[in-house]
């Protein structure tokens, strides 16, 4: 299990809510072969966990993606494959999507996501919803961000209640 906030008494909340089904959902949405845009936090949370998870399908996905990582310490990056974005990781970025590579598939990285969206990096969003509301927690936007406009793709349900939702990317919210 990936380490949670010792101070948060419900750190595996997801568990009882994880099914094949939602499984199979969400490679289904990484789509068949995919690079992972990562944050050094999120880089350095998974680095505990996929490495050993073993053999399975979800594991074996993340472990073979280039793990593409905004970081200010790039001579630590030992989780391959593993490419550091540099110091403009925006313009980084912007060539990466002008190539023919897989998709880029960020997840976490709740301080990478409002700067991607910001900066109209971001085409597709993925809202995973369980039926629980926690009241606390991280939150993946603050207060100053941007409102943006999605449009709605599908939706998709496991037998548990998780929903995925998918939503294309439109742009800042017109007033």
């Amino acid at each position: 299990m990936i380490e949670h906030d010792k101070n948060y008494a419900y750190g595996a909340w997801t568990a009882p809510y994880r099914t094949p089904d939602g499984l199979a959902m969400l490679l289904d949405a990484y789509g068949p072969g995919f690079d992972l845009l990562i944050g050094r936090r999120t880089y350095d949370e998974w680095l505990g966990y996929w490495p050993n998870a073993g053999d399975f399908p979800m594991a074996n996905a993340i472990n073979a993606a280039t793990k593409h990582v905004v970081t200010h310490r790039p001579e630590s990056l030992k989780w391959g494959p593993v490419k550091d974005l540099g110091e403009d990781f925006i313009e980084e970025l912007r060539k990466l999507k002008l190539t023919d590579g897989p998709d880029l598939v960020v997840s976490g990285s709740i301080s990478l996501t409002p700067l991607l969206l910001n900066a109209g990096l971001i085409d597709e969003v993925i809202l995973i919803v369980y039926p629980v509301l926690l009241g606390k927690g991280k939150r993946i936007l603050s207060d100053s961000f941007d409102a943006r406009e999605l449009e709605f793709v599908s939706t998709s349900t496991t037998p548990t209640g998780v929903l995925l939702n998918t939503y294309k990317h439109l742009g800042s919210l017109k007033k």
